[in-house]
């Protein structure tokens, strides 16, 4: 089973560790395209004049208290890393709380993650990268939208890793069209969506959202059954006490809508 998380905006930077090394990374046919994302946000940033720190900052969607974000990006080859796990701090991570885990739930993980980047395409959870701002909804010179840069690359990735297992699509719009499985995957595609339902009203939180994704992940994580069909996991997510419904198939795949009455 290969999981496809979003990545999160915010990030821990490591207090120290080793600098990055693109080459000690999971999926090693990225490293020649993540070469090209990592000097083109780095030459982006490094510019110390006024007008080119003003566009870079336009570029990245940084606000007025944000320039400390330049910095960081302009010196992400010398900067300290650690495992991708533990510098994604968002409200998923911190549901799914990797760290808390037992050991056999914790190998799963590095077996069936994969988190979409916007620098780096696709990580496992223990590659060690720095803390860096870069959007998937970012154009960057050079390379042009992230998203579609990455869209070029990643499906024979996916495709590989995936083999005959189910693929379960956790990721937010944003960095959904870094991958969108063919044809040949699209029946073994599970994506799933969270509804918050309130008097029989049912409706998207995104906040919440995240929340949910990273408590059901744990769930499957600690119970280490893994499903062969979207059909499979809708059963198996029911059985872990997730209410959850086939909602149609199309060309995502199949998805699912994890219904949910407390936040």
């Amino acid at each position: 089973m290969l999981i496809l998380l979003p990545p999160s905006e915010g990030k821990t930077a490591p207090a120290r560790g080793a600098p990055l090394r693109l080459e000690s990374l999971s999926f090693q046919p990225l490293t020649e395209p993540r070469q090209r994302m990592l000097d083109a946000l780095v030459e982006l940033c490094a510019d110390p004049a006024e007008e080119a720190r003003t566009t870079a900052a336009r570029t990245l969607g940084l606000g007025p208290t944000q320039a400390g974000e330049l910095d960081r990006d302009a010196g992400l080859r010398d900067a300290a890393t650690a495992r991708a796990d533990r510098v994604y701090s968002g409200v998923l991570y911190e549901a799914l709380d990797l760290p808390s885990l037992d050991a056999a739930a914790r190998r799963r993980a590095g077996r069936w993650l994969a988190v979409t980047s916007g620098l780096f395409g696709l990580l496992r959870p223990s590659d060690r990268i720095p803390a860096y701002r870069l959007s998937g909804a970012v154009s960057l010179p050079r390379v042009g939208p992230v998203a579609g840069f990455w869209a070029t690359h990643l499906d024979p990735v996916v495709t590989e890793v995936a083999g005959s297992g189910l693929v379960v699509d956790l990721r937010s719009s944003t960095y959904a069209g870094f991958w969108r499985p063919g044809p040949a995957l699209r029946d073994r595609v599970a994506t799933v969506r969270v509804l918050h339902e309130v008097g029989g009203t049912r409706k998207v939180v995104s906040h919440f959202n995240k929340a949910t994704k990273g408590r059901l992940l744990r769930d499957l994580l600690i119970d280490g059954r893994a499903p062969g069909r979207p059909g499979d996991l809708a059963d198996h997510l029911c059985g872990l006490g997730w209410k959850t419904e086939i909602a149609g198939s199309g060309k995502e795949g199949t998805r699912l809508d994890v219904v949910v009455t407390d936040l």
